[in-house]
């Protein structure tokens, strides 16, 4: 048995098991994870603001890099979250280490309270002063009105590539012993696909929330079927980059006679 399979057998076995020893410990854990992305993306938000009066060209880069460490959050503090679930329990049943059904149950759960903990971090932070301030020219609102005029198929292939990005950063903070390079290979990989401004469910669930509660009144495209058409596409293109691009593909990359292994 290869690393690989070793470490996402492991993974699939704790979470089925964690899932099924008690459904709300297991929500609270989900909760966590889309807090912890709203937390980093609330902070990127204001720091984009305050950049962008001084030096405009700069506020993408300081809302990505601050960004990237909620996942580091989520790592460290053991969240549950959907779109890096997305690979390992795709791979598990790829494994028949866990049922293809119980996968699908896992994620659509995972999923409901990442958006939970997501909703209820973007209430909180817009009772604070910082985002009391928000106008129709911050950083956020431009975001999401983008991200909601983009087509089925431009969300399809930016929630493909999103998700490969971050289980690249989930598999080499998976398999990489060095605490350093755990860091950089995960903020690098989320640094990217953000940068791209590529679609990613959880991150969308913190950026739209955090809009939604906001004093802005008029966000174009902020309704509530564009906005549920825009995350069942993401959640799919996510599904197939994390589960098909990254982890199947090297699932089956490791089903090989030879000494040579990915992981």
């Amino acid at each position: 048995m290869t690393l690989f399979q070793e470490k996402i057998g492991a993974a699939c076995a704790k979470k089925e098991a964690l899932f099924d020893e008690s459904l709300s410990r297991y929500a609270l854990r989900s909760m966590f994870a889309g807090a912890y992305l709203t937390m980093s993306t609330a902070v990127g938000i204001i720091g984009a603001d305050v950049i962008a009066s001084q030096f405009p060209a700069l506020s993408r880069f300081v809302f990505t890099f601050i960004f990237a460490i909620g996942l580091i959050f989520v790592l460290v503090f053991n969240g549950e979250l959907a779109t890096s679930n997305m690979m390992y329990l795709t791979v598990g049943a790829y494994y028949k280490q866990i049922s293809w059904k119980k996968t699908c149950l896992i994620l659509l759960y995972c999923t409901i309270f990442n958006l939970v903990g997501a909703v209820i971090l973007a209430y909180l932070f817009n009772q604070s002063f910082s985002f009391q301030q928000l106008t129709d020219k911050s950083f956020v609102i431009n975001a999401v009105q983008l991200k909601l005029a983009k087509s089925d198929w431009m969300n399809f292939i930016e929630g493909i590539t999103a998700n490969m990005f971050v289980n690249m950063a989930i598999l080499g903070y998976m398999l990489l012993k060095e605490e350093g390079a755990k860091f950089f290979v995960a903020i690098s990989a989320i640094f990217m696909f953000v940068f791209l401004i590529n679609e990613h469910l959880v991150a969308n669930f913190a950026s739209f929330m955090l809009a939604g509660f906001s004093p802005v009144d008029s966000i174009k495209g902020f309704d509530f079927i564009n906005i549920l058409r825009q995350w069942t596409v993401v959640f799919f293109g996510n599904w197939l980059g994390g589960g098909l691009f990254i982890g199947i593909a090297y699932a089956w990359l490791n089903q090989t006679k030879t000494l040579h292994k990915e992981g």
